[in-house]
């Protein structure tokens, strides 16, 4: 689409108050289309007054300017992302891109009760936001179009980059925060926060540039550890209680919200320096690569109490099936697909998995790390891990000597591939074949004299 195509047309757009959004719908009124802006609550750390978002959005040309609630399908889908331990590329806990499904599912309802069939967003045509706010209305409304600013010529033409679009607000007035010399652009919810362009840009430029706004770096952390419970029940966490007293647990029996857990969890990971400043250099899925600095405490630490008890339920081949729809779900959302057949179907394979992981992990917070202090209240019907069995002393059910004839069974191939592979130095008396380990195959096994 292009802007001439939405003179007179009421348009509904995905925007945050910033730089982009303020500039964008007063330039799309300006050029005849009738904006009404939705701006979705995900528990922005760096914008704590979400009316005044609505009104700046209004005094910058919008029609109407909304606030939806979207916390909990946030901590929902956050929560999906730790049970399936989808981490893209380095690490990364992919809080912006699941963010952007909760938002635009968010708005495509609203939008379509109000009658309006036009989406618009302020997402560039060199990232990854472009793809998944475009597939995911796709997928949720068909019929819906989808207009991208920084796609159309007409934009291009008026606004070349930041300093065009400050210098465009400052000539009309319009209340932005931003100025031309920014270091680096912050998109944050209440999962995590990612930095990016600007001075990040350059690799000279090191991580630590940023200013933490969820906790702080792991150096200035307490010199204290800190002891934090986290209890699941079927997949999902219902306390976080640290040391200092302060929480969310179980009050009278009930669960605290998904909500409360994903705030305290926060707090107290954010405070020792968990999932503060990762670093990396990932892969757009437009082909370019991008460096960001992330912080996501809470994402961190409950992602490694829960990956802690997952240890404990899953068996061999169950690991090595979770595993690949770990790394696949990770894609998936990273690329735009969260609501496809195959991540709803791996999502579904996955739940057969979660809901089997309940029980209270104790773990110790200490300058960024986490360490593993106890497993207690576990699912003893579903749980695989057995003392006794594990045991080096003579304890258990499992008798050492029932190892002989497993090891035998498993020698069978490994004489076979001795005898095939090599053949110059097989003992044809059965007994022990000497030979050296080499990458190269056969033929340089028999180059070798060994």
């Amino acid at each position: 689409m292009r802007v001439e195509d939405l003179k007179g047309k009421k348009i509904g757009g995905l925007v945050s108050g910033g730089l982009d959004s303020c500039t964008i719908t007063h330039w799309l009124r300006s050029r005849g289309a009738e904006p009404h802006c939705y701006t979705v609550d995900l528990g922005q750390p760096d914008e704590p007054d979400l009316e005044a978002v609505r009104r700046r959005m209004l005094a910058c040309g919008a029609v109407t300017a909304h606030i939806l609630p979207g916390q909990e399908p946030l901590a929902e889908a956050g929560l999906k992302v730790i049970q399936a331990q989808a981490k893209y590329e380095g690490g990364y806990w992919n809080t912006t891109a699941i963010a952007r499904y909760v938002t635009t599912q968010l708005a495509v309802e609203v939008l379509q009760n109000e009658g309006i069939d036009v989406l618009f967003h302020g997402a560039t045509g060199r990232g990854n936001d472009q793809v998944r706010f475009q597939l995911a209305t796709n997928m949720l409304a068909p019929a819906m179009q989808v207009y991208a600013p920084w796609r159309d010529p007409a934009m291009l033409d008026t606004f070349g980059g930041r300093r065009e679009m400050v210098e465009y607000a400052a000539a009309y007035g319009l209340p932005i925060k931003a100025s031309v010399e920014k270091i680096y652009s912050t998109d944050a919810n209440m999962l995590g926060l990612t930095h990016e362009a600007g001075r990040l840009e350059e690799l000279e430029t090191p991580a630590t540039l940023v200013a933490p706004e969820m906790g702080v770096w792991a150096w200035d952390a307490p010199d204290t550890h800190e002891i934090v419970r986290i209890s699941w029940q079927a997949g999902r966490p219902v306390a976080v209680e640290g040391a200092r007293g302060k929480g969310q647990g179980a009050r009278d029996g009930a669960p605290a919200s998904l909500v409360e857990v994903f705030k305290t969890a926060n707090e107290v990971a954010g405070r020792h320096g968990v999932g503060i400043g990762r670093h990396v250099v990932e892969n757009r899925f437009v082909g370019i690569k991008s460096r960001g600095v992330y912080e996501a405490p809470g994402m961190e630490l409950l992602g490694q109490a829960y990956e802690y008890l997952l240890q404990l339920y899953l068996d061999r081949r169950a690991r090595e099936l979770f595993e690949h729809l770990s790394r696949y779900l990770a894609v998936q959302i990273y690329q735009g697909y969260w609501f496809d057949l195959g991540t709803t179907a791996a999502l579904a394979a996955v739940e057969r998995i979660t809901r089997l992981v309940s029980g209270t992990v104790a773990l110790r917070l200490y300058k960024g790390n986490v360490i593993f202090e106890g497993a207690t209240d576990l699912q003893s019907a579903a749980t695989l891990y057995a003392a006794d069995e594990a045991s080096m002393e003579r304890a258990g059910s499992f008798d050492h000597a029932d190892a002989e004839g497993f090891l035998r069974v498993l020698g069978v191939p490994a004489r076979n591939y001795a005898v095939r592979m090599f053949p110059s130095v097989h003992a044809n008396d059965g007994g022990v074949i000497e030979t050296k380990w080499v990458y190269g195959g056969p033929d340089d096994a028999k180059a070798s004299g060994r």
